[in-house]
């Protein structure tokens, strides 16, 4: 069975989005590319700090609320729907919850073939692309560097501390089907 997605999780600020643009150029077919933090900016603005929605501490830690979830569930099952009529999909995520955010997806996707990317990334590499972006909270990514992975289950991981997005993204063009 032909790859339907290919779900990428890594901490903030550890180049999965850099990857997923590179996957989409050597990859032979159009796939298309979801991210969490695109879901994020969908949301209204009152949800994007607050207790019911998502809440990003000054040091970078994120909680997120009921209505957050309910959304979640709902965006998740939409990208799943575009996937089973047919449209080749990448999803750019960060696994808050750890497993317990695959298991989410997991339940979504049922029988779709997925391949489960984990994009890793030192710490302190990470820290100094955060600085750099200065559109996170300083933190964030030393936070999530390790946590978003607890549990995770990956069938492929790649390294951004001394890779580049392009190598990442032909590592797992390679694995996909």
């Amino acid at each position: 069975m032909a790859t339907q997605m290919i779900i990428v999780n890594g901490g903030s600020s550890s180049g999965k989005s850099g990857i997923v643009r590179c996957l989409q150029a050597v990859l032979p077919d159009p796939w298309l590319a979801f991210g969490c933090d695109s879901f994020v900016e969908a949301m209204p603005a009152r949800m994007q700090a607050s207790d019911e929605g998502i809440e990003i501490a000054a040091d970078g830690g994120v909680s997120v609320g009921a209505e957050f979830r309910a959304l979640e569930a709902a965006w998740t099952e939409g990208i799943v729907a575009m996937a089973r009529a047919g449209a080749r999909i990448i999803v750019d995520d960060v696994f808050l919850g750890g497993v317990s955010s695959q298991e989410r997806w997991q339940q979504a996707l049922g029988e779709l073939d997925v391949l489960w990317v984990g994009v890793r990334c030192d710490s302190g590499v990470a820290a100094g692309r955060e600085i750099a972006r200065g559109d996170r909270a300083q933190g964030m990514a030393a936070l999530q560097a390790d946590a978003v992975h607890k549990g995770v289950t990956y069938d492929l991981e790649v390294d951004t501390t001394h890779s580049e997005s392009l190598a990442c993204a032909q590592t797992i063009a390679a694995r996909v089907r």
